[in-house]
């Protein structure tokens, strides 16, 4: 017979863990060891674009690879994210932005999982870049559900951020992948 317990894990475990770890709603997720290089050349090209789009927003600001603790059983680390009106050193507040780029390990659970763990948090954008397919679908929070506005290769994507202005070009980010 099978058991009906299943562990459920808090901030205070996570804290004490050794290792790169993400819990959601409890659930331990071990995370890839560090990213490839295109990896990182994508994050760091859409960082940079954010980063100086986002130049005279003066609530907003671009974090990487940083803790987001949205509750007392979940902490995730996305790739990229924007957050506005920070205190503090610990990012609790819910992100106006996040990316995440696929890896062959995290598919699934960026594209279910953090999907509607960022959907049920009021995340009000959501990108998932594919490296290997040159893709970047873009969704909208919109009356509490993502919805999908595109897929973007090699396009430029207009929106804002608090009254902040962006404008990605997405032709740039794949440049050195």
């Amino acid at each position: 017979m099978a058991s009906a317990y299943g562990e459920h894990y808090s901030v205070r475990d996570y804290q004490l863990w050794e290792g790169d770890w993400e819990l959601i709603y409890g659930a331990p997720y071990a995370m890839a060891p560090s990213s490839s290089i295109s990896h990182q050349r994508l994050e760091q090209a859409i960082s940079v674009q954010l980063y100086e789009t986002l130049q005279k927003c003066e609530r907003c600001e671009v974090l990487s690879e940083i803790d987001w603790q949205s509750s007392d059983d979940t902490v995730v680390r996305p790739d990229v994210l924007v957050a506005c009106n920070i205190q503090g050193e610990k990012l609790t507040k819910t992100p106006e932005l996040i990316v995440e780029v696929v890896s062959p390990t995290s598919a699934k659970r960026d594209e279910t999982v953090k999907f509607e763990l960022y959907e049920k948090e009021g995340v009000k954008h959501y990108f998932i870049v594919y490296p290997e397919e040159l893709k970047v679908k873009v969704y909208e929070l919109k009356e509490g559900k993502f919805i999908k506005v595109a897929d973007f290769s090699d396009e430029q994507y207009e929106f804002s951020i608090k009254d902040c202005p962006i404008n990605l070009d997405f032709n740039k980010i794949w440049r050195k992948v």
